[in-house]
């Protein structure tokens, strides 16, 4: 057979692929969308999507904070934010601006109907009669105006599902604006900013992640061949299974998110893993004097199970996310695990053709023979084989203090889990909180029972009692409900006298205001909160983000409340929300995880089952992989860290990993067995040869996780942290506690030769 030839041949092939490739790459886009962190599937999601359709999104607004840094009631100050608030006003997609220049005060009488504003900016002289009469009114305290009364807040109604080019001018036209009314303390929260702000960190560290992994690859790389060919040859090859990567989402029409950009760092790392254990042995081979094309042969035959069992086993740890009801981390396990499975592909064609091909590697010889890979191994394996009592008791300790880390570990979520106490989107969150009513929203459905509507006296009083209890005990800062229309109106057919925010004394009074509500009924402002027959309508407010925890035991609390307090005769509720389906993902957190990790277990199981068909050896196999898992949930407990969403991938994912140096390993030693080798001595053959392709390749998993580290995503950061400190832990137990756990409990039924001749 002419090599050379089929070489070219799949050359070409490769090169076309990768021309298609690029093309499909290049269409892909960014896109950061907050509804697909809903769980899917969840009776809830459908219940608040319907819900969504009649009231409107509950988070397609801007929240924009004006800080004036001593009284608010200025003059200056308040004619920047007026004029702010008309250029805002003129701005395509928006809905609506409720801005403290604005607001005013709904006055009914007789003759007709009219507003008094709550301010007068250009009218210095009324500020004290201003402040006096805002800060009696409770809807406006920590909603427009502050607190502590020195900044204003406006509120921005967008368009519904605003796509990022649309907020990108948006934000990018109120940025421009509020420097030129010199209005340099201000802060911005919302959807469309955050959306923005996702999109451009993802590009950027994109750019970073895969600068930085490529070189520490080459550094690695370098150390490990030190020859341009044992650098050069590895990253064609890994550089194209990215590019392939790319172009299947691309060829889907799949954008870059938040999960998914992370896979063009994964595969460059995982990716160089079977290159690294091709190369390592065929290097191997022609040390040893082998013929090119012979030394090609035996590296593909000895190499090749175990790298399809290692690419087998990565792939299936990553569909395993499949288990998830968030659709970012589903399709990053599918993309990835399609990705792992092209790599494979690479590596056992474009690589052989490049070896055919290229002009045959001189191998290099270590310059002290004292340190070359055999005779550190070798010390390494007696080091090993003289302390086994006291690996495994430092295993099994190791394994006890994790038990113990573990028990601590508590599943919580934020709005702004992602991102860092540091980075300004959530410091400007944060301002909100302390200053103003908070960012977190509150949805809760109304419905009127059979025979009522949500203005009769019976229902209202219920909505009425239900608003003392999320004030008083729940800890909402502002809400809006049809009570809250019905107090409105209240006060505004007695003077807007603020003593009349209260439901209506007499029937007669309730009849006025009813016969007031129909006129108004199909109002924007109406419809957000009560449909046109007044069957149903919307509770909505805005609190602290406490976190997923701590509100699931505030809405426990409120259901009981309910339950035992509202008469589901005349008001029936229920709870909704984005910030509601979030909490809900926490239900899925350790479940999915639980899931995700039973199913590689078994699938690992059945493979070394499959191999050595021994159940010993399959639990000997699990043992060094699975202590590094509960390590790492150790350490997550010990430390405090909150398990979110984004981090529940890190335990599938970094098995799935850290198990190819067991499967390697365990491989290797098969082939010793088979060639009649006593069991010690195929251990210690084993171990000399397999050991520096697995050392290898961790360091470089280590070291391409670790580039995750400068990322300004949280999540992002310690999936790097603990995928890199898995893959450390799981190669010291591979190399340290594997070799112990097969010469204790693994029985061939073959008679010992000397470990060392």
């Amino acid at each position: 057979m002419n090599y050379r030839k089929l070489s070219y041949l799949v050359l070409l092939l490769i090169a076309l692929l990768s021309v298609g490739s690029v093309y499909y790459a290049s269409r892909l886009r960014f896109d950061y969308n907050f509804d697909n962190f809903f769980p899917k599937g969840d009776p809830d999601l459908a219940y608040y999507f319907k819900f969504r359709e009649k009231f409107g999104n509950d988070n397609d607004y801007l929240l924009i904070g004006l800080d004036n840094g001593k009284s608010l009631f200025d003059a200056a100050f308040l004619k920047r934010v007026d004029s702010l608030t008309h250029f805002i006003q003129r701005q395509p997609h928006i809905e609506a601006v409720l801005s403290p220049t604005t607001v005013k005060s709904p006055v009914i009488e007789t003759f007709g109907y009219f507003e008094i504003p709550y301010l007068h900016p250009d009218q210095p002289e009324s500020f004290a009669r201003d402040s006096a009469l805002i800060y009696s009114t409770r809807e406006l305290v920590g909603t427009i105006f502050s607190k502590d009364a020195t900044a204003v807040s406006l509120f921005v109604q967008t368009s519904d599902n605003l796509q990022k080019p649309a907020s990108d001018t948006l934000v990018a036209a109120i940025n421009n604006e509020l420097a030129r009314l010199g209005l340099p303390n201000h802060h911005i929260a919302g959807k469309a900013l955050a959306q923005a702000v996702f999109v451009d960190k993802m590009q950027v560290e994109l750019a970073v992640f895969m600068s930085a992994s490529i070189l520490l690859v080459i550094l690695v790389l370098w150390i490990t061949f030190r020859t341009l060919w044992g650098v050069l040859v590895p990253l064609v090859v890994v550089l194209l299974s990215v590019v392939w990567a790319m172009g299947v989402m691309g060829l889907f029409n799949k954008p870059i998110d938040v999960m998914t950009v992370l896979l063009p760092t994964i595969m460059f790392v995982v990716g160089m893993s079977d290159v690294i254990h091709i190369l390592s042995r065929y290097l191997t081979e022609l040390g040893q004097g082998t013929e090119k094309i012979q030394a090609i042969k035996v590296t593909l035959k000895e190499v090749g199970l175990a790298t399809f069992l290692t690419s087998l086993t990565t792939a299936v740890g990553f569909l395993t996310l499949l288990t998830t009801a968030i659709i970012p981390i589903r399709k990053f396990g599918v993309f990835t695990a399609v990705s792992v499975g092209l790599a494979y592909v690479l590596a056992f064609t474009l690589l052989p053709a490049l070896m055919v091909l290229v002009k045959r590697p001189k191998p290099v010889q270590a310059r002290n023979i004292r340190y070359s890979w055999p005779v550190l191994l070798r010390r390494m394996l007696r080091f090993i084989l003289h302390h086994p009592k006291a690996i495994l008791a430092t295993s099994l300790l190791i394994t006890l203090v994790s038990l113990v880390g573990i028990a601590q570990v508590k599943v919580d979520t934020t709005i702004l889990e992602d991102l860092g106490d540091k980075d300004p989107i959530v410091q400007d969150f944060q301002y909100f909180e302390h200053k103003f009513s908070g960012v977190r929203p509150f949805e809760m459905h109304l419905e009127a029972a059979p025979g009522h509507t949500l203005y009769d006296r019976e229902v209202l009083q219920e909505i009425d009692k239900l608003e003392a209890y999320l004030y008083g005990t729940y800890g909402l800062n502002f809400i809006s409900s049809p009570a809250s229309l019905v107090k409105t109106i209240n006060r505004a057919q007695n003077g807007g006298l603020n003593d009349y925010y209260k439901l209506p004394d007499s029937k007669q009074q309730l009849r006025r205001i009813q016969q007031q509500l129909q006129a108004f009924r199909n109002r924007s402002e109406m419809r957000a909160l009560v449909t046109p027959d007044a069957q149903e309508g919307r509770l909505n407010g805005k609190m602290a983000d406490i976190g997923s925890a701590a509100a699931t035991l505030k809405n426990d609390s409120l259901r009981t409340f309910i339950r035992q307090n509202i008469n589901p005769k005349y008001l029936q509720t229920r709870l909704t929300g984005s910030a509601l389906l979030l909490d809900k993902n926490n239900e899925y957190v350790v479940a999915n995880m639980m899931q995700g990790l039973l199913i590689a277990f078994m699938v690992i199981a059945v493979i070394i089952g499959l191999i050595y068909r021994s159940l010993r050896m399959v639990i000997i196999s699990l043992i060094p992989n699975i202590i590094p898992l509960m390590m790492i949930g150790g350490i997550i407990g010990f430390l405090h860290i909150n398990m979110t969403v984004s981090m529940s991938i890190i335990f599938t994912i970094a098995f799935g990993i850290a198990v190819d140096d067991t499967i390697h390993f365990l491989s290797k030693l098969r082939l010793e067995l088979r060639k009649g080798q006593s069991l010690p001595y195929a251990v210690k053959r084993t171990f000399i040869s397999a050991g520096k392709a697995i050392i290898i390749t961790s360091c470089i998993l280590v070291a391409g996780f670790l580039t995750l580290l400068f990322s300004s995503f949280d999540a992002t950061f310690y999936v790097g942290l603990f995928v890199s400190l898995t893959l450390f832990f799981a190669v010291i137990g591979d190399l340290y506690l594997l070799p112990i756990l097969v010469l204790l409990f693994y029985r061939p039924g073959k008679k010992s030769k000397a470990l060392f001749d």
